[in-house]
């Protein structure tokens, strides 16, 4: 029998390489748990990996060649799955959310990426590196826009976001940037594409002052949870720690303000801001 073909880089390269590997899992009929103790992984992280959830590396891939007779397969294709228009620290977990059908997230100190204007995310990408040339500060906004497009979709994902009132003070790019973000995260929550809650300053101590996190969930995956901090991130799989940020996230929905006096902040700071452009 023919082994398989090398995979068309055109034609969304990690789902195909996910059924690849799901393809051969069965046939050498293994569960996932196997090969994933082999990998010194759960089970989970090879179900990710099947869906097309998590990005499958080198190293992964030359061992799955191994665990799974396929001939150097994963490690010839991998490179055609590897590819991302996404900072290397994100990459893995943008692609994540492209699959996602819920996500929840809290948001202390900026508008989250899939919130954000065009004028917003270039002026975050500019504080990230101010001496990037300005084609890659274009490179990366192009990316988190690209990111935005996920909310073309009526319905899904699911998008729940707690944000930090902090945020919403914090000026990227100056007040005019700033105003044009806030209607536009209002328009969305006023379309009911997205539920957006404040969490107040005046709400005092709360259950993530460590920072932001992110929590996903997927159709015929386990679900993520995502930690960002200054130029890293990293993606967690295990189930007792997504549980627990689950009840961090129930928590600060508990705490910060309901949709609708959220929403009447969020206008009314951006009434306040434009009455001050005109003083």
């Amino acid at each position: 029998m023919a082994g398989p073909k090398d995979l068309d880089p055109s034609s969304s390269p990690r789902a195909l390489l996910g059924a690849e590997l799901r393809h051969a899992r069965e046939k050498a009929g293994s569960s996932q748990e196997e090969p994933g103790q082999r990998l010194f992984v759960s089970g989970s992280f090879v179900g990710q990996l099947e869906s097309g959830t998590r990005r499958m590396q080198p190293d992964v891939a030359r061992m799955l060649d191994e665990v799974l007779s396929t001939g150097g397969f994963f490690k010839r294709n991998c490179k055609a799955a590897a590819r991302s228009k996404y900072l290397e620290d994100f990459e893995e977990a943008a692609e994540a959310e492209a699959q996602a059908t819920a996500i929840r997230q809290y948001a202390p100190l900026l508008i989250p990426g899939l919130l954000q204007t065009p004028a917003y995310a270039w002026a975050v990408n500019r504080a990230y590196d101010p001496t990037a040339p300005e084609e890659t500060i274009e490179e990366w906004t192009e990316g988190r826009m690209a990111r935005t497009r996920l909310l073309d979709h009526p319905t899904r994902p699911l998008l729940w976001t707690v944000l930090d009132e902090a945020a919403l003070r914090r000026e990227p790019g100056g007040r005019a940037v700033m105003t044009d973000t806030l209607r536009h995260i209002a328009g969305l929550a006023r379309r009911n594409r997205v539920i957006v809650q404040v969490l107040p300053l005046s709400a005092g101590a709360h259950a993530a002052m460590g920072g932001a996190l992110k929590l996903m969930e997927f159709a015929d995956a386990p679900p993520l949870v995502y930690f960002e901090g200054v130029r890293i991130g990293r993606l967690e799989d295990d189930p007792a720690t997504v549980a627990q940020l689950r009840f961090t996230f129930d928590l600060l929905v508990a705490s910060a303000l309901s949709q609708e006096k959220s929403l009447a902040l969020i206008e009314a700071l951006a009434q306040d801001d434009t009455h001050e452009e005109h003083l």
